[in-house]
């Protein structure tokens, strides 16, 4: 389980990532303040993942912590993506 440092800076690169998806797909797919909650789901949930599958990522040494700041930024922006692309699809239905 990571610490609340750690939790931190996931939540801060999800959301950084999922805004900046949101002004990318501005329009019909933009989520609006869903943007900033997706991005922080999808940041977490991607650090997380980076860290199970590499474990010689984990910890806080610059290398890991680079390395969690991109994945929850990208895993961020890509959940904000795929979120606003179901979204905006089913409302076409």
């Amino acid at each position: 389980m990571p610490d609340t440092v750690a939790l931190i800076i996931w939540l801060i690169a999800g959301v950084a990532g999922g805004n900046a998806a949101g002004e990318l797909i501005k329009g019909n797919y933009d989520l609006g303040p869903g943007n900033t909650v997706t991005g922080a789901i999808g940041g977490v949930i991607g650090a997380l993942i980076l860290q199970t599958v590499i474990p010689a990522l984990a910890g806080f040494d610059l290398r890991p912590i680079l390395s969690q700041v991109i994945v929850a930024a990208a895993c961020g922006a890509g959940l904000t993506v795929m979120v606003a692309t179901v979204r905006t699809r089913r409302r076409r239905h």
